[in-house]
């Protein structure tokens, strides 16, 4: 299992939020860069990054940080937030990101992932962030009618082959993953997924790996020294071997 670092951009800061609720927002980092830096010196493969304002306006907002933080480290980086169009994905992947993340655009147009997915394939990932098991987007101000469940079976149908799943209650509380809805997703598509929200320390590594999730992100706790980057990775890498 992939333990992926978090990145969480708003007005050009590395912050975090609690339970997507953009008036908690506090600044955990100053650089963006030299973070990126540590998580690689950790050992990490793959970082995850939002552009916090952008999923709040529809659009690239952060993305010249984005970019520099890709030109100075050697990690693998997904990118989500304000992704709405081909010329977003079409930017980020041209520059160097290695996947991007759709998120509202999967409820609004799915049309659209469904092109992207037919140009980039596994380059496309969908993040499907929950309250209550309905599903929210534009940056989490609004919950629609669609069950998590329903919208993942809808993404495979098109093609989408990543999934990251946020229990957006779970968010910035280091509670622990939702473990329940994770394991009904996974019996429900054979998509790789990815659990976000809660993760917060060594036993939910190794909870995540027993459900053979395919990746687990991880922000607030690292910031926090709640969890260690690189003991985590190592203990993903165990369980992963004693699995073969």
């Amino acid at each position: 299992m992939l333990v992926l670092p978090a990145i969480d951009i708003k007005d050009g800061n590395c912050v975090r939020l609690y339970r997507g609720d953009y008036s908690t927002v506090h600044k955990v980092a100053e650089s963006a860069v030299e973070t990126a830096k540590e998580f690689e010196k950790a050992g990490a493969e793959f970082m995850h990054m939002v552009d916090l304002d952008g999923a709040k306006d529809g659009k690239r907002v952060n993305s010249d940080l984005i970019l520099d933080v890709r030109n100075n480290c050697r990690l693998k980086i997904e990118v989500g937030g304000g992704i709405r169009d081909m010329e977003a994905v079409d930017f980020y992947l041209a520059n160097g990101i290695d996947r991007v993340i759709l998120g509202s655009a999967a409820i609004r147009n799915p049309a659209f992932v469904k092109e992207a997915v037919k140009k980039y394939a596994s380059q496309i990932a969908v993040s499907i962030d929950a309250l209550n098991g309905m599903v929210s987007a534009d940056g989490w101000t609004d919950t629609s009618e669609i069950n998590y469940i329903e919208l993942a079976k809808q993404m495979e149908d098109i093609g989408v082959q990543y999934l990251i799943f946020t229990d957006i209650s779970k968010d910035g509380m280091l509670s622990g993953p939702n473990l329940t809805m994770l394991d009904e997703l996974k019996a429900s598509v054979h998509c790789h997924i990815i659990a976000s929200g809660g993760v917060s320390n060594l036993k939910d590594i190794l909870n995540l790996s027993a459900l053979d999730i395919y990746g687990a992100i991880s922000g607030k706790a690292i910031y926090t020294g709640a969890l260690d980057l690189s003991r985590a990775i190592e203990v993903a890498k165990a369980a992963a071997k004693r699995k073969a």
